[in-house]
């Protein structure tokens, strides 16, 4: 049993010593008492101009000072096993009577699949993508080459959209399930350190090696996981689910099932106008806006001022609501990161930003958004939002009828004028750029709304709104325009067919989705008891 103990304030430069120092300062023992720590929380205090790290932590100390574990200024803390394998207890005695069948190779589908594996249910993993050797073969060479691959690309392919993001791994959801996430990517091939950071991240470069170790290790329990096979087809007997037909290099094939969990991510188009005529879906709110470039220098700095050097890359979250009932907000924030192309359709344009582990690009990207709801689709039609969605894809692409992106800096999108030249801040888009009024590809109430929030958020970051911040259109991906309704037993209007993850409305980020996707997977499993 250990003492939890909080604000444990040391330097931004410390060691393992001073950390036992300050330990040994509050709980007023010496610090030969302290058996050992463990971190529980770390995070920065950049409140006051001396900023310092802030942790924590689970002591346990020398038999006699325990009369620190009856005070009531302390709780205890005993560690939990929070892992799949314990999660699983008591679920997988009985087995399923056909095997189930994962859809999708996101976070969702992952840990779907992986928590049927590990309850010996040999899941059946089907992804119209490639695997994630090969599908960054495919986005090397549509960065390189413009050739777009629709079927393996940023959306697509082993791992998901996640993949190639900064890999944040915070959340505004709460669940238990959150801890055994984190420890199952740390298994996997995580730092530790994201168990216990405030603010935890991975980076494209390590999260492309945890999902292949996730895959392997399905494969290793009994499952089977297909690349480039797209489900094309579910079919129903009195309102359960009976069958799923999937397609293979133009070859379909059907698979009896009774199970069948669909994690699709949020750009599966073409599978949402086929499930439209199957089961009861739903318009759904998303946001539409930029990707926003600044010198990552400026941003820590505004945050750390001199001591952002000593400091990791800082991060930011801004949020502001305008009068009209419209909000702004940034979204998938990459410090040190680069903006990607994201595009999934033919002669459109859609933006994402990413970091690697290191964070150690020169700027910082974000996703500046602009809350949309059904009411502007026009429309009743359920993927309205879909077709809201590729209108503006398609306005982009057409500036300059090429995959380069159009890009303008914020002080000419102020003064109505296309930019001529760049200032402190460069693109970063692969691809390439074409200077342009942002207004001929996004609605005239996001150009606003974007406007009237610069200057608010750059009271809450010092130089946000320089006039050589850099907005790259266009942002139409930040969550799926349609929900696939579910009911408490997150079956579908098809009894057996689960909708899961980003794709299907339930979740809004790689810790979300990962939740969802075992929830997902747990209900599934009941069906067997």
């Amino acid at each position: 049993m250990q003492i939890k103990v909080n604000e444990i304030k040391v330097p931004i430069i410390h060691t393992k010593i001073d950390i036992e120092q300050a330990i040994s300062n509050t709980l007023r023992i010496k610090p030969s008492s302290i058996v050992s720590f463990k971190i529980l929380k770390k995070s920065i205090d950049s409140r006051q101009h001396d900023i310092k790290y802030v942790y924590s932590l689970a002591v346990d100390v020398l038999s006699k000072e325990k009369a620190l574990f009856s005070s009531n200024k302390y709780s205890l803390y005993q560690d939990e096993e929070n892992t799949l394998d314990n999660v699983l207890k008591g679920y997988n005695k009985r087995m399923l009577k056909y095997r189930p069948i994962v859809v999708g190779t996101g976070p969702a589908g992952l840990f779907a699949a992986l928590t049927l594996a590990k309850a010996g249910q040999r899941p059946i993993v089907i992804e119209r993508g490639e695997s994630v050797l090969d599908r960054q073969k495919s986005i090397d060479r549509f960065n390189k080459e413009s050739i777009l691959n629709t079927e393996s690309n940023i959306q697509f392919g082993e791992g998901g959209a996640g993949t190639y993001s900064d890999g944040k791994l915070n959340t505004g959801t709460s669940s238990p399930l959150i801890k055994t996430v984190l420890n199952e990517f740390v298994k996997y091939g995580a730092n530790e350190e994201i168990t216990y950071d405030a603010k935890p991240h991975i980076g494209t470069d390590i999260l492309v090696k945890i999902v292949a170790n996730i895959r392997n290790e399905i494969i290793s329990l009994g499952g089977d996981v297909y690349f480039s096979t797209k489900l094309v087809d579910v079919k129903q007997s009195a309102g359960e689910l009976s069958a799923i037909v999937v397609e293979k290099d133009g070859i379909k094939e059907t698979i009896q099932t009774n199970s069948c969990i669909i994690a699709i991510g949020h750009s599966a188009r073409d599978t949402f106008e086929m499930l439209s005529n199957k089961v009861i879906m739903a318009q759904k709110p998303f946001s539409i806006g930029v990707r926003v470039e600044h010198l990552q220098k400026d941003i820590s700095f505004a945050q750390y001022k001199n001591q952002y050097e000593k400091l990791p890359p800082a991060p930011y979250k801004l949020a502001c609501h305008l009068d009209g009932g419209r909000s702004c907000y940034s979204f998938c924030m990459c410090p040190g990161g680069y903006v990607v192309a994201a595009a999934s359709e033919e002669n459109s344009i859609v933006t994402n930003g990413m970091s690697y582990s290191k964070r150690d690009g020169i700027n910082a990207n974000s996703a500046l958004l602009v809350s949309i709801e059904p009411s502007d689709f026009n429309s009743d039609n359920v993927l309205a939002g879909v077709e809201f969605q590729r209108k503006y894809e398609r306005l982009a692409y057409s500036i300059s009828n090429s995959y380069k992106a159009p890009v303008q800096r914020y002080g000419d999108l102020l003064k109505g004028k296309i930019s001529t030249s760049f200032g402190n801040v460069k693109p970063t888009y692969p691809i390439g750029v074409v200077e342009a009024d942002l207004r001929s590809c996004l609605p005239q109430y996001v150009i606003d709304t974007l406007l009237k929030a610069m200057p608010l958020f750059d009271k809450k970051i010092k130089g946000f709104g320089s006039e050589d911040a850099l907005f790259t259109g266009v942002e139409t991906r930040s969550s799926s325009p349609v929900r696939i309704l579910r009911d408490e037993n997150f079956s579908s209007s098809i009894k057996g067919l689960i909708p899961s993850g980003e794709g299907a409305g339930y979740a809004g980020g790689i810790m979300s989705a990962a939740v969802d996707g075992i929830n997902s997977a747990l209900h599934l499993l009941d069906f067997a008891h």
